[in-house]
């Protein structure tokens, strides 16, 4: 379908598994992160071992990475569970649009969930701004990660943004391999889950039809991700901050604390829940003001699902009714909740030691705003 090489960005084959495992347990790094995993020698060297028989990707998720993330949800969580999977024919590909709260569990539990309903893994978008270790590099790819190239000039930006687009395409419609992408770049650090007309503007990038049959044959599915304890709220109240009242960017260090606090951190019940597919019946756009209009109406379609879809649980109620200085909610949680949740409120308090007034009110927004996106779209 294209003259891409997408050697640079796409995941490893099956047929250099032996090679790159091999690298990935010779580096020093990747084993002290085992030692913090696993705790002692005697079961790092067991889990190398059993690392060093696998031959496929299909063995590594089947085998090794599923048993560590049920590992991961039985100690950090009380519970995955999602709802309208079994809506979706297990045969065919779907790109999997979903609101982006965790850096890595977001698609890592996506993937137990369809793995566990009898469909293959996706393969996963991920930022180049991650990779910041050869180790990181080599776990990713082994797992069906492909990069997502950042921070470019405009015009490598643009070559790298269709690269990343037919890549996508092909994969869906000629591999009949399925995709997640997230809804923006970057986690929502707000509670404010929007769909960013970029990222449908770069999956058009490889379109040659209309922009209904283009998009159609990629077969969008809203995913809306809810974890009753926000995942590294304190640390996404901070980045805020740092960025709107002192121009500081995270840095990777950042990203690194995020992606490990993400992931032992606790996160109390997890709810996935999928959507129906996107159908669009546009007639063919006739100019650019057109073309951008139908992507906004895709990107409202996305949305729309993805608040009516979304889990609310008493800690959003709660945040809402502090937020609004009103008990619109009050028979969604009891006194315990409210209480529970007026202590996180006092330890943000604590913990985000900036000069600025509004820590409260941002805490309390994280929380509130997946109840003020379900209220456009539905009487709750």
């Amino acid at each position: 379908m294209t003259g891409y090489n997408f050697d640079d960005i796409r995941p490893y084959y099956d047929s250099e598994v032996k090679q790159k495992m091999r690298l990935l347990l010779k580096d020093k790094v990747f084993d002290e992160v085992l030692m913090i995993l696993f705790k002692n020698r005697p079961k790092v060297e067991m889990v190398k071992f059993q690392l060093r028989r696998i031959k496929s990707v299909k063995q590594l998720q089947g085998v090794f990475v599923y048993d560590l993330l049920h590992w991961l949800v039985d100690k950090t969580s009380n519970g995955l569970k999602c709802s309208g999977i079994d809506k979706l024919d297990k045969k065919k590909p779907y790109l999997f649009i979903s609101n982006h709260r965790d850096i890595i569990l977001d698609a890592a539990l996506l993937n137990v969930l369809i793995f566990e309903h009898g469909m293959n893994t996706t393969e996963i978008a991920i930022g180049d701004n991650l990779l910041q270790y050869e180790w990181i590099e080599h776990t990713v790819k082994l797992n069906r990660s492909f990069v997502i190239r950042r921070n470019l000039a405009p015009r490598d930006l643009m070559t790298a943004s269709r690269k990343v687009s037919h890549f996508i395409r092909k994969s869906i419609t000629e591999d009949k391999m399925s995709i997640w992408i997230a809804q923006r770049e970057g986690r929502t650090k707000d509670g404010n889950d929007k769909t960013q007309d970029s990222v449908l503007k770069m999956l058009n990038m490889s379109n040659k039809n209309t922009i209904s049959e283009g998009f159609n044959e990629l077969n969008i599915v809203p995913v809306s991700i809810s974890y009753e304890i926000e995942p590294c709220g304190l640390a996404k109240l901070k980045e805020l901050i740092k960025k709107e009242h002192y121009g500081q960017l995270k840095t990777s260090k950042d990203d690194l604390k995020s992606m490990s606090m993400g992931m032992f951190a606790p996160k109390g019940r997890m709810r996935f829940a999928f959507g129906d597919p996107i159908e669009t019946h546009f007639p063919p756009a006739e100019n650019n003001e057109q073309r951008n209009k139908y992507i906004r109406d895709i990107a409202e379609m996305i949305d729309t699902q993805i608040y009516k879809n979304f889990k609310l649980w008493p800690s959003n109620y709660v945040a809402y009714d502090m937020l609004m200085q009103e008990h619109r909610f009050k028979d969604k949680y009891t006194a315990e909740e409210q209480m529970k949740f007026e202590i996180m409120v006092e330890q943000a308090m604590v913990h985000v030691d900036f000069p600025v007034t509004d820590i409260q009110e941002r805490f309390l927004k994280l929380y509130a705003n997946p109840v003020i996106n379900k209220l456009k779209v539905k009487n709750i």
